[in-house]
C-alpha cells in the first residue's frame, strides 16, 4: 500500500505526529469533560394537577379525561402514561427520540392552557417540565446541627450563592427550608372589646397590601410617575395599619396583636442523626467536567466553613464524582495490566524492541480515540469507559501481527526497512477485514431506536474511534518505529527453525 510505504519514507514526520498526538491526547484526558451517564435528551414531559381531597377515580374522570382530549393530538407522542392518587394526577407524555424537545413542551403547555378552563375551579395551576436527566443532582451536601433555623437557613442561602456562581455549577437548590411568614398573635379579648371579627381583620391585611396601578401626572410643565405604596414589606407596616375609629381614637393593629417573623408548619423535614437539616442540590452544567466543579464546589465549603456559626456541620450524601474517579482509576489499572502483560508475553517470544512497540499501540490507540470523541463533543462517561476497557484485548492483534512477520523477514536477512514495510504491506488487509468483523458485531448498536439506542450509541462510536486507531498503529506508527529503531537483519537458521516449529505447531 502506497500510504505505508509513504509513511516509512518519511518516518521523521510520522514520529512528529505520533509525539504529537500522544501529547494532545494526554492533553485531552485531562480536560476532556468526565460524568457518570452521558447526556442524552429524554424525551419526556411531566404534567402535573393537584386538587385537594378529590378521588382518584374523580382525578380521572374530571381532570385526565378533559387533558386526554387535548393532549393526544400532539405531534411526536409515542406514549401517555397518567397516574392518580388523593389529591393529585401526573401525566407523564414520552415523544419519538427525532422529536425537538423544546417545541414539545411549547406545544404540551398550549394545550394544557387550553384544557384550563374544563378543569374543575378547585384545581390548582397545572404545572409542565421536562424531565431531563443530565440535570439531576450530582451532589447533595447537608447542612446540620445545634445552630437554630434561621442561622441554619442564612449559611444554606450564603452557600446556594458562593455555589451557583461556579461556571460548572447550573443550580444549587435548598431543600428543606420552610417559607418566612409574618405570624400575627390577635389578642382576643381586646378584639372582643373594639368589637371586630377574625374576619374583618384579615379582610383589613389583604386590602392594604394590594399593587396598585398609577399611571402619570401631567402637571402642564412636565409629566412624572406617581407611586402607590400598597405592598406590606414588614411587620410594622402590618402593626401600624388603622384597624377601627373609636371615638376621637384611631386604633390601630398594634393594639389588638402583636407580630413576629416566623415559618410556615413543615410539610415535610429533614434531619441527620436526629437534627434538624437543609440540603443544597447541586446541578452541573451539560458538558461540564463534574470532577473539576465539584472539586469547585468542595473547596468552596472548605473555605467558608470556618466562618459559619457554632453547632453548624456539613456532609456530603451523594457524590457523583467519586463513582467517575474509581471507574477511571479502574480504565488505567487495566490499559496498565493489559499493556504489561501483552509486553511480558510479546517479551518471550519477539524480544525486548518488539514488545515495546507493540505495547505502544493500546495507549495509542486510546489517546487517539479520546481526541475524536472530544472533537465530536463527546464526554467521558460509564459507557465510553466500558467500551475502552472492552477494547483492550482487542488493540494489539495487528501490530503482534506486523512486528512478528517483520521478525521473520529479519531472520531471513531483509534489511529492517524492507522487512517492517512488507509485513506491514502484506499483513494490511487481513489485520483490516479482522477488525471489521469485530466492528460489525457492534455497529448494529448504532440504529438501536428510542433512548436506550442514545444511550449505547457511544459504545460502538467509541469500539471504532479506538480499533481504527489501533489499525493505525499497527499498520503505519509501528512500521515506521521498527524501521527507525530496529536493526538490519542477518540470515539465522535457528531463528526461522523456530519460526516454522512455532507455525506447525511443534513447540
Amino acid at each position: 500500500m502506497s500510504l505505508i510505504q509513504a509513511s516509512l519514507n518519511r518516518s521523521r514526520t510520522v514520529l512528529m505526529l505520533f509525539t504529537l498526538v500522544m501529547l494532545v491526547g494526554i492533553a485531552t484526558l485531562i480536560s476532556i469533560p468526565k460524568e457518570s451517564n452521558p447526556d442524552i435528551t429524554v424525551p419526556f414531559v411531566y404534567v402535573s394537577v393537584t386538587h385537594d381531597g378529590i378521588s382518584p377515580e374523580d382525578a380521572d374522570a374530571l381532570i385526565y379525561k378533559q387533558l386526554e382530549k387535548e393532549l393526544r393530538g400532539l405531534d411526536g407522542l409515542k406514549e401517555m402514561v397518567s397516574t392518580a392518587s388523593t389529591g393529585h394526577l401526573s401525566i407523564t407524555l414520552e415523544f419519538y427520540t427525532d422529536t425537538d424537545i423544546d417545541q414539545a413542551l411549547l406545544d404540551v403547555r398550549q394545550k394544557v392552557d387550553d384544557a384550563k378552563g374544563e378543569l374543575p375551579e378547585d384545581s390548582k395551576e397545572p404545572r409542565v417540565k421536562e424531565i431531563n436527566v443530565a440535570l439531576f443532582p450530582v451532589m447533595v451536601v447537608t447542612l446540620s446541627g445545634e445552630a437554630d433555623e434561621s442561622s441554619l437557613y442564612a449559611v444554606a442561602e450564603d452557600l446556594q450563592d458562593r455555589l451557583e456562581a461556579l461556571p460548572g455549577v447550573l443550580e444549587a437548590t435548598i431543600q428543606g427550608k420552610r417559607e418566612e411568614i409574618a405570624e400575627i398573635i390577635v389578642d382576643p379579648a381586646r378584639m372582643d372589646n373594639y368589637g371586630l371579627s377574625f374576619s374583618e381583620l384579615a379582610q383589613l391585611v389583604g386590602n392594604n397590601n394590594k399593587l396598585v396601578a398609577s399611571e402619570d401626572l401631567d402637571t402642564g410643565a412636565g409629566r412624572f410617575s406617581v407611586k402607590v405604596p400598597g405592598l406590606i414589606e414588614s411587620i410594622p407596616d402590618i402593626l401600624k395599619l388603622p384597624v377601627k375609629v373609636d371615638g376621637d381614637r384611631v386604633v390601630l393593629f398594634e393594639d389588638i396583636a402583636v407580630g413576629r417573623l416566623s415559618y410556615k408548619d413543615r410539610q415535610n423535614s429533614a434531619r441527620v442523626n436526629g437534627k434538624n437539616a437543609v440540603t443544597l442540590e447541586i446541578k452541573k452544567r451539560i458538558g461540564s467536567n463534574i470532577i473539576e466543579t465539584l472539586d469547585d464546589v468542595k473547596n468552596i465549603i472548605n473555605e467558608v466553613k470556618p466562618f459559619w456559626p457554632d453547632g453548624i456541620d456539613v456532609g456530603v450524601t451523594h457524590d457523583e464524582s467519586r463513582q467517575i474517579k474509581e471507574m477511571l482509576n479502574d480504565l488505567f489499572n487495566n490499559v496498565l495490566v493489559a499493556t504489561l502483560l501483552v509486553m511480558i508475553l510479546v517479551l518471550g517470544s519477539l524480544g525486548i524492541k518488539s514488545s515495546f512497540m507493540v505495547g505502544l499501540a493500546i495507549p495509542g490507540a486510546f489517546l487517539m480515540a479520546l481526541i475524536v470523541l472530544s472533537t465530536m463533543g463527546y464526554t467521558m462517561n460509564m459507557v465510553v469507559l466500558f467500551s475502552l476497557i472492552l477494547s483492550v484485548g482487542m488493540l494489539v492483534d495487528g501490530a503482534i501481527v506486523v512486528t512478528e512477520y517483520a521478525d521473520r523477514r529479519l531472520a531471513e536477512g531483509a534489511k529492517k526497512r524492507v522487512a517492517y514495510a512488507e509485513a506491514a504491506q502484506r499483513m494490511a488487509w487481513p489485520i483490516i477485514a479482522s477488525t471489521a468483523t469485530t466492528l460489525a458485531v457492534f455497529l448494529p448498536l448504532l440504529f438501536w431506536p428510542g433512548t436506550t439506542g442514545d444511550f449505547m450509541k457511544f459504545l460502538p462510536l467509541t469500539l471504532l474511534y479506538t480499533l481504527t486507531g489501533s489499525l493505525i498503529m499497527a499498520l503505519i506508527v509501528v512500521p515506521t518505529i521498527g524501521a527507525v529503531m530496529g536493526k538490519d537483519g542477518h540470515h539465522n537458521p535457528q531463528a526461522l527453525a523456530t519460526i516454522e516449529a512455532a507455525e506447525q505447531g511443534r513447540f
